[in-house]
């Protein structure tokens, strides 16, 4: 008698007797293991087909597009919309639907990640980009055990070795702005960057220091502060670097929104960009575009890194192996108007 001809669907159990095979064995094959041998994998198939199972590809096939979950810590920032616009722009291209999220600062909003996994898995998502946040080898667990592929971007923290994570060339910018600023004649110049535990600020900061070192000038500690990647920042930073007894001339800001309350609080004090302080941005997003004066400032291919976190998902979705699970994409110095060299 035939599986199909019992009257009703049979349980995985029963498949497997009648293949003669375990039944996690079953259950690896219908959510497309690859550790199975092709000849039994080619049976199993057989009898879930007569039997009316499908795998999850085929289940999620039948109910529309793949669905991606993107997880943003903050969606109102331009780092966010370029970020996301990169991603989006790649997803009609291949036919996924994006769903949004924010986390509060994952893990630190406090998120049940067990159950954020099997919601996922409820409902048919293909994988999680993770934008900006910290995830540790034990926040992991909960999307391991499920087979969920995870990718971060721009990570807060080194992430652990099997974690696919895409961000850009942090230490190569920074060392490019401090460069630049060097190059124009500038001596004093102070780094006012984002939280000191982010990995990707150290790297822009080293980058920073490395510049100024392979030039014979000590790194003066008065001259880094780090903080937040917030406008307020970058005014309450230029208010400690001007209160020194001797202020630098240039400020490299950790990003762009931070060099905007640099401007702002410059603006306030009558100090003129360029004429009396220089300054670089980092991300070259429109902000740096937009302001006044425009902001020379190191570009990240934010839209590329979208596209990129997007492709890896979709191939781990599919089961194939990936080149690298460390993609870092190359910046750009974008020279605009507010730099110039110091005054005699």
């Amino acid at each position: 008698m035939s599986l199909a001809s019992q009257g009703q669907k049979p349980n995985l159990a029963e498949i497997a007797r009648a293949v003669g095979v375990s039944t996690p064995t079953v259950s690896k094959v219908l959510n497309e293991r690859k550790d199975v041998a092709e000849k039994t994998r080619a049976k199993v198939l057989a009898a879930l087909e007569e039997a009316g199972y499908r795998s999850p590809a085929q289940r999620r096939a039948a109910t529309g597009p793949e669905v991606v979950e993107v997880a943003f810590d903050s969606v109102n920032t331009t780092y966010a919309s370029t970020l996301l616009s990169g991603i989006l722009a790649y997803a009609a291209t291949v036919n996924v639907e994006i769903i949004l999220s924010t986390t509060g600062g994952l893990p630190a909003g406090g998120l049940d990640l067990s159950r954020k996994a099997q919601r996922m898995i409820d409902e048919r998502r293909a994988g999680l980009i993770v934008v900006t946040s910290a995830l540790s080898t034990a926040n992991m667990v909960a999307f391991r055990r499920r087979r969920i592929p995870v990718v971060v971007l721009d990570p807060l923290n080194l992430p652990p070795a099997d974690l696919v994570s895409v961000g850009a060339t942090n230490f190569a910018g920074g060392r490019a702005a401090a460069e630049h600023l060097l190059d124009l004649g500038h001596t004093r110049i102070a780094y006012l960057g984002g939280p000191e535990s982010a990995e990707y600020n150290q790297a822009r900061l080293h980058g920073y220091m490395s510049a100024l070192m392979a030039r014979g000038i000590n790194v003066d500690p008065a001259l880094v502060i780090n903080g937040r990647f917030h406008a307020d920042h970058g005014a309450e930073g230029l208010r400690a670097l001007a209160a020194l007894e001797n202020p630098p001339t240039a400020i490299f800001a950790g990003n762009d929104v931070i060099a905007v309350g640099v401007l702002r609080e410059a603006r306030r004090r009558g100090l003129r960009v360029p004429e009396d302080l220089s300054l670089v941005g980092f991300d070259g997003t429109a902000l740096a575009e937009d302001s006044v004066p425009s902001l020379t400032s190191v570009a990240q291919p934010l839209q590329e890194m979208g596209r990129a976190a997007l492709r890896s998902i979709l191939l781990q979705a599919k089961g194939e192996q990936l080149d690298s699970h460390r993609v870092e994409l190359a910046t750009q110095l974008v020279i605009r108007e507010s730099t110039a060299p110091p005054r005699a």
